[in-house]
């Protein structure tokens, strides 16, 4: 039986707004439209992780053998859905993304702790599914999500949210050169050798402890201002021993310059 292809592009949401919404409704049409082999194309920047839970639970259950393979981005609940299949493919030139779970809320702190132990629960259900794919400790996995990752497919692999990265199909090997033609030891080397690919993951909350370190090392800590006994010993304008004009920024109004441009 030939293998069936299934598409999940778009955002995943419980119910469909747009033409490009993946609903739990219409991902279970398609799948149950057929039997056999499913091969899962995912490029996805996330959405509802209550929808994704379902389409997770769907493929985790099918009957088939499922291959999972990200073209794009698998990035949020996209990622959850991820890890249902059996084997879980990279392009090279693919995105992973994990992070906490978000939510809105409304009302006084009783309701905010509600949201809070809510969300608190949601990542742990999050947290099963990268367990059982990965095999990395939850409070590894924690970590990731508290600082957002990004992870090109090298990383992916390496750290086991997928199992291979796709290459196109190799072409048959040239005839090998009659003894003495070329120097071939470079090339035997090079095959017992491998370089080993790099890998890449970026973590947003490290980038801005790196930039807010910059910016420390720079300018320096902010000094306290003078209490109102100190300021009463400052000599005013024009006598001798006024303090100096301070030049330059401080780390406070320098960050708040930072925050506007992340808007």
């Amino acid at each position: 039986m030939e293998e069936r292809i299934l598409e999940l592009s778009g955002t995943i949401a419980e119910d469909s707004w747009f033409d490009d919404d993946v609903t739990p409704q219409l991902f279970k049409d398609e799948l149950n439209a057929g039997s056999g082999d499913i091969t899962v194309w995912i490029n996805s920047p996330g959405g509802d992780c209550v929808a994704a839970a379902q389409i997770y639970n769907m493929l985790a259950g099918y009957k088939g053998k499922v291959t999972v393979k990200i073209d794009g981005i698998a990035a949020s609940a996209a990622s959850v859905i991820a890890m249902a299949g059996d084997t879980v493919l990279v392009s090279p030139v693919s995105m992973l993304m994990i992070h906490n779970p978000a939510t809105i809320a409304w009302g006084d702190h009783a309701e905010m702790q509600k949201a809070m132990d809510m969300l608190s629960e949601v990542k742990e259900s999050i947290i099963n599914a990268y367990v059982l794919k990965t095999g990395l400790s939850r409070p590894k996995l924690s970590h990731l999500m508290d600082a957002e990752t990004w992870m090109d497919a090298n990383k992916a692999v390496e750290l086991g949210f997928a199992d291979e990265i796709m290459t196109r199909a190799k072409a048959e090997p040239e005839k090998e050169p009659e003894e003495g033609e070329g120097d071939t030891d470079g090339e035997e080397e090079e095959k017992k050798f491998p370089p080993a690919p790099s890998s890449m993951l970026f973590s947003r909350r490290a980038a801005d402890n790196a930039l807010l370190n910059k910016v420390i090392a720079k300018y320096g800590e902010e000094k306290p201002r003078a209490g109102i006994g100190e300021q009463a010993k400052i000599p005013a304008p024009g006598e001798k021993g006024t303090p100096k004009t301070e030049t330059g920024r401080s780390v406070d109004a320098l960050m708040e310059r930072l925050n506007l441009l992340k808007r």
